[in-house]
């Protein structure tokens, strides 16, 4: 409820309903003046800000201090004290992917063995100058550019030594760049396994089958996808890995919404007797539970990150009580909200983790590769 002034007129300005209270009983309007000053609007600023706190806050605290509570709470119908969960859960995922992707970025996962290998390259190079040196000083050259070895027959001749016979040591394409300069070898890199290095080649041999034997719309496009993403990466393969990265830590978000119904239906199937659980209660159950791991894995991030800054080691101590915490926090959650035996919640707490995990990494693949495809 705002702080602004009821209007006298009892009829409501929006569907024009009479009223018989300061709000309209049918589209819920409240009945204020339409005009307000300055000061008026600026108060209903700092008013809606500190009420949004207030509930978030109060809400926060019964979420982490007794698990399975608000879910509870929200299936009686008991909402109008808490904060919704629906803007509950949009402003704490909003907020932990914010402080997430600032001190995770995609070249922390990128691994890459640049350094090693220029290190490689310069031994080599080295060594090979060396070796060559070495030979030379011992080798002797005639007038036409024939190498003959010493020993007692000086006049018997060998090949001479070509300079493309000479191995090179290996190298990938994401390191052209750090080579040496006279390193004129140029490497490949295929990200998606393909048959077809251009689109014309592809188009040359689709034109030449006959129409019925052609790919389909979905394969063309596949196909060319695919061409395109081993063009664009096929001498940069740590570009590749740093892009693949950052997208696909990108769609984490996308990822638990996904998830979300998917683990509902999970939870629908263990408690499939009990009819008084309808499908949206399981949801709701998850969304107060993916809350609370959004606020846990702010704290655990930021003792982990205090830790590594810190050189400390007693910290761990404190992130595996919290893991242990977690773990049982959500078996609790489970058990007060369903309200069966303990035994019976974590048999059916184990196995809802074990399809979770399982859903996870098939998750991760499908998204990965979406990842890979719109790069």
């Amino acid at each position: 409820m705002s702080h602004a002034k009821e209007r006298d007129e009892k009829i409501c300005l929006n569907c024009n309903t009479p009223l018989y209270g300061r709000f309209c009983h049918r589209c819920g309007q409240e009945n204020t003046e339409p005009r307000t000053s300055v000061w008026g609007l600026i108060t209903h600023f700092f008013y809606d800000i500190t009420h949004f706190d207030g509930k978030f806050f109060s809400t926060t605290k019964y979420l982490v201090t007794r698990p399975g509570f608000l879910p509870k709470e929200y299936m009686r119908g008991r909402r109008a004290a808490y904060l919704n969960p629906i803007r509950m859960y949009i402003f704490t995922s909003a907020f932990f992917f914010l402080i997430f992707f600032s001190l995770y970025s995609s070249e922390k996962f990128v691994f890459t063995q640049s350094n090693t290998y220029k290190t490689y390259v310069a031994d080599s190079t080295k060594k090979d100058k060396d070796d060559t040196a070495a030979t030379l000083a011992v080798v002797p050259v005639d007038s036409a550019g024939v190498y003959r070895y010493p020993g007692p027959d000086t006049a018997q001749k060998v090949q001479p030594l070509r300079k493309d016979t000479v191995k090179r040591p290996h190298r990938t394409a994401g390191q052209d760049s750090e080579i040496a300069d006279d390193d004129t070898t140029e490497g490949t890199f295929t990200v998606i396994s393909c048959k077809y290095s251009t689109k014309e080649e592809y188009d040359s041999v689709q034109h030449a089958l006959p129409a019925g034997e052609r790919d389909g719309w979905l394969t063309r496009k596949l196909t060319l996808r695919k061409i395109a993403v081993n063009n664009k990466y096929r001498h940069s393969q740590k570009q590749f890995w740093s892009d693949a990265m950052s997208g696909f830590m990108h769609s984490f978000p996308y990822l638990l919404f996904v998830s979300l119904p998917l683990y509902a239906l999970y939870l629908k199937l263990l408690y499939i007797r009990r009819k008084k659980f309808y499908y949206v209660d399981h949801g709701m159950f998850l969304i107060y539970l993916y809350i609370f791991t959004f606020l846990f894995l702010l704290v655990f991030l930021g003792i982990t990150e205090i830790r590594q800054q810190l050189s400390w080691t007693w910290p761990a101590i404190i992130e595996g009580i919290m893991l242990i915490w977690g773990i049982y926090y959500a078996w609790r959650a489970m058990y007060i909200f369903y309200d069966q035996g303990r035994l019976k919640t974590l048999v059916k707490f184990i196995l809802f983790n074990f399809l979770c995990g399982v859903s996870i990494i098939i998750l991760f693949l499908v998204f990965f590769l979406l990842t890979i495809f719109r790069l």
